[in-house]
């Protein structure tokens, strides 16, 4: 594995009473697409929800970059250059996607011209965004909408982006070019992690993998290991 970006040891979090995470431990490889896969109840969003500063961390160690964030806010995890695409895109439904995306750059202090340079890059990325530029978010279709959330944190220029469920309700074909744009992203350096329930998709897409039962990580590796475990296959992928 690349070295890693992003350190997680000993992490517990949860919500109210109720702990959700426990001794989390993991690193995240600099330049690679990793993801993290289970059941639903595992604790993959808490997880996600916990590195960018959402849900308060309990005990435990979160850096980036070399950088502790265990107790960062959310707007101090993005100044430091993560991005999270939250479950079930989140998009401001009222705004147009335009505003949508410039949403994502609102910590961003580098000059006009440079967000708006970087606005037609995302519309480059996903051309269906700059025909829907002015109709609000709540009327595009699923799949519109997670190219609007993608695109969104890409909008504050992230060193790595999270991503939580990428595939779901999409349809197959809007899963494929989610996968072919988010490795085009990796091919220019962006450090990737999403959280996805379809294991062969995540598999085949990420380098890396860890899943997580329980609130707890109990396996890692390459993928291509984890896609030929038969404790995962069968578990997983409906293969005995």
């Amino acid at each position: 594995m690349a070295e890693p970006l992003l350190r997680i040891a000993g992490l517990d979090a949860g919500y109210g009473d109720v702990q959700v995470l426990w001794g989390v431990a993991l690193q995240v490889p600099r330049g690679e697409i990793s993801c993290l896969v289970g059941s639903n109840g595992a604790g993959k969003t808490t997880l996600m929800r916990a590195i960018s500063g959402l849900v308060a961390a309990r005990a435990g160690a979160i850096a980036f970059d070399g950088q502790p964030l265990a107790s960062a806010s959310p707007e101090a995890v993005l100044a430091a250059g993560i991005a999270h695409v939250p479950e079930g895109r989140r998009l401001f439904s009222a705004m147009s996607v335009r505003d949508n995306l410039l949403m994502g750059a609102y910590l961003r202090r580098d000059g006009r011209a440079a967000i708006e340079a970087d606005l037609e890059k995302v519309f480059t990325m996903f051309p269906i965004l700059r025909q829907r530029a002015t109709q609000d978010g709540g009327t595009l279709s699923g799949g519109e909408q997670q190219m609007c959330a993608i695109a969104r944190g890409l909008m504050g220029r992230p060193r790595l982006l999270l991503i939580d469920e990428l595939s779901l309700g999409l349809a197959p074909l809007v899963v494929d070019e989610l996968c072919e744009r988010l490795r085009a992203l990796n091919r220019e350096g962006l450090t990737i992690m999403v959280v996805e329930q379809d294991v062969a998709i995540a598999l085949e897409l990420a380098s890396s993998a860890f899943v997580m039962d329980t609130g707890r990580v109990t396996r890692s590796g390459p993928s291509a290991a984890l896609a030929n475990d038969p404790a995962i296959r069968e578990a997983y992928l409906g293969v005995i």
